[in-house]
């Protein structure tokens, strides 16, 4: 269980201190030796829980120095909710205690590439499970596209759906959750929604729901 004098604004500030480190190349890579692995056996008490795109250049505890432990993490390609993402949550939350949910996008997307391809008329049809991925993104495919009085196809802004579909997956998690929303609304827990860039690695708030001054 993770400590209740762990706050979501502390926790979000260790997440930020830890992302400046593996910015400047000067990581301390915490916990991760025999001892911490030890330590860990009969229980876990994370700081914060992680959901974000399952690319490979994306490894959560790397990009924010974390070790053993820290992090709980939920990926997937395109940060995509379903049921099965919620539920995670809904223990990281309930059970294991954390303060904090940070939902992490990023640059260059191909979840969300291919969810632009999609938008052509004449796309070719993608594999059935691969295909609910880029259907979950279209809302925010066809929303960036009409504000840039675009026809379909013709959209080419990937960043700006990338965007678009990190507020999305915030506002479904809180809608499709009353157990974060109570969470959140209590003050027990906060919402990050931030985007990472492949080349600096740096993580950038977008969507912060819940209070993280203190």
């Amino acid at each position: 269980m993770t400590s209740p004098d762990l706050t979501p604004a502390k926790a979000w500030r260790r997440m930020q201190s830890g992302n400046e480190r593996f910015i400047s190349g000067e990581q301390r890579h915490p916990r991760q030796d025999a001892e911490r692995r030890s330590q860990l056996a009969a229980s876990q008490s994370p700081e914060a829980a992680l959901f974000g795109c399952a690319d490979s250049r994306i490894a959560a505890e790397i990009i924010f120095d974390k070790g053993l432990g820290d992090l709980f993490v939920v990926r997937n390609a395109g940060q995509v909710i379903s049921s099965s993402v919620i539920g995670s949550l809904e223990y990281a939350v309930e059970i294991v205690g954390v303060p904090l949910i940070v939902v992490l996008s990023h640059d260059n997307c191909g979840a969300v590439a291919a969810a632009l391809e999609q938008d052509h008329p004449e796309a070719t049809l993608l594999p059935s499970h691969i295909a609910e991925i880029t259907r979950a993104i279209a809302p925010a495919v066809t929303r960036v596209r009409l504000a840039q009085g675009l026809a379909p196809g013709e959209l080419t802004d990937i960043e700006a759906v990338g965007m678009e579909h990190l507020r999305d997956t915030v506002s479904v998690l809180l809608a499709s959750s009353e157990l974060i929303s109570d969470a959140v609304a209590v003050g027990k827990l906060a919402i990050v929604g931030a985007n990472y860039t492949l080349a600096e690695g740096r993580v950038t708030p977008s969507v912060v729901i819940g209070a993280l001054d203190e």
